[in-house]
């Protein structure tokens, strides 16, 4: 049945009205820091209270304002995976994956041991029962916390940026870990993260916050693909934005259905595929899927039009990775400054060390179906 949730609360700044619905299908949250979401998942928890609303999980109200019902957390049937963990420093391992089992009804001390016993089988955790908190690593403390979350077989898991105080190596693994966790777990989840491969990773569904509003919701390969707004589509790690006028009145040579938009702060025109019901205020492009070539034809030393979506650019910065390197390139002139730029373009180190070294202008290619129109 999964978990319904409408909720009012006031916060310093802002009211958290969060409305949604999730299923078995882990539900991933986005949203700038303070958007509220970890307060949306103390709520669920019944670590805090809301002003208004109601929440139910599996047919059980969890809470209800209307008629005064609040459970209090240890009734609720709800696993949390705090940020830091929360272990407790003065208690075993066993102890700890056991704490969350002792309110529970009619579960005897050899039950409580066994489900432990799995917990710390299922975890990777044999070994480590009797060592305390402060002898373990980063990535075995996670997974005592997990193991211990789960170990009372909760109705919903909430998991609040369960990696982010580990490194980049432990962080693959637990993630590895946390997947197959997933997979044998038939309740609600809810993921809280700003890692946007983690949470596209784990998660099949998405909601996102801004200052404690629900503005988008859907299935991951929508919210990143097509994004319903700037917000959702920054957030989901859109770098390009320019504030857009539809061209009613020219048509597109060549493809059925497209639209020839004026990005005014690109100073160029652009044929897009997307359909929108709504008026483009706005054309973006994520920074990946911008195509970057040398020695430009001369198709391309005008405007751009000549040859679909492709435009003389010069480079006005750059910024190396291990593995790649994004590039800042102004369109259909030189830069005056390194923040002189129209769009930010991600691409393979190994095709920058061969790109880089390159007579300018370059050409920018901007794929008419990697662009998408937003609303204002």
């Amino acid at each position: 049945m999964g978990l319904e949730i409408e909720i009012e609360k006031r916060l310093r700044g802002f009211t958290l009205q969060v409305a949604f619905a999730a299923e078995c299908e882990p539900v991933g949250i986005l949203g700038a820091s303070g958007a509220g979401k970890t307060m949306t998942l103390r709520t669920i928890a019944g670590l805090e209270s809301p002003e208004r609303g109601r929440i139910v999980l599996d047919g059980r109200v969890l809470f209800d304002s209307a008629s005064g019902i609040d459970l209090p957390s240890r009734a609720r049937r709800v696993g949390l995976l705090f940020q830091h963990y929360g272990l407790f420093p003065h208690l075993t391992v066993e102890r700890n994956i056991a704490f969350g089992l002792r309110h529970l009804a009619g579960i005897t001390p050899e039950q409580t041991a066994q489900r432990a016993a799995r917990q710390v089988a299922e975890m990777h955790l044999s070994g480590l029962e009797r060592q305390y908190p402060g002898a373990l690593s980063g990535g075995q403390q996670q997974r005592v916390a997990l193991a211990r979350a789960l170990a009372p077989q909760p109705a919903a898991l909430l998991l609040d940026e369960p990696f982010s105080a580990l490194d980049t190596h432990l962080r693959s693994q637990l993630e590895r870990q946390l997947r197959e966790t997933l997979a044998r777990y038939g309740g609600v989840t809810l993921l809280v993260s700003h890692n946007l491969e983690e949470i596209y990773r784990l998660c099949s569904y998405l909601v996102v916050l801004d200052k404690g509003q629900v503005i988008a919701g859907g299935a991951r390969e929508e919210m990143f693909h097509r994004p319903p707004n700037r917000t959702t589509a920054r957030l989901t790690g859109c770098k390009n934005f320019s504030r857009a006028r539809t061209l009613p009145d020219v048509k597109c040579q060549g493809r059925d259905g497209c639209k020839l938009v004026e990005a005014l702060d690109w100073g160029c025109q652009l044929r897009v595929t997307q359909q929108t019901p709504r008026a483009a205020a706005h054309v973006a492009i994520r920074a990946h899927h911008i195509g970057i070539e040398a020695s430009p034809p001369e198709s391309v030393a005008g405007t751009g039009t000549a040859a679909e979506n492709t435009f003389p650019c010069w480079l006005a910065d750059s910024s190396e990775a291990p593995f790649h390197a994004t590039l800042f390139l102004r369109l259909n002139g030189p830069p005056a400054t390194p923040a002189d730029y129209h769009l930010q373009v991600e691409i393979a180190r190994e095709r920058w060390v061969a790109l880089k070294g390159r007579p300018f202008p370059w050409r920018a290619h901007l794929e008419p179906d990697r662009l998408f129109l937003l609303p204002d």
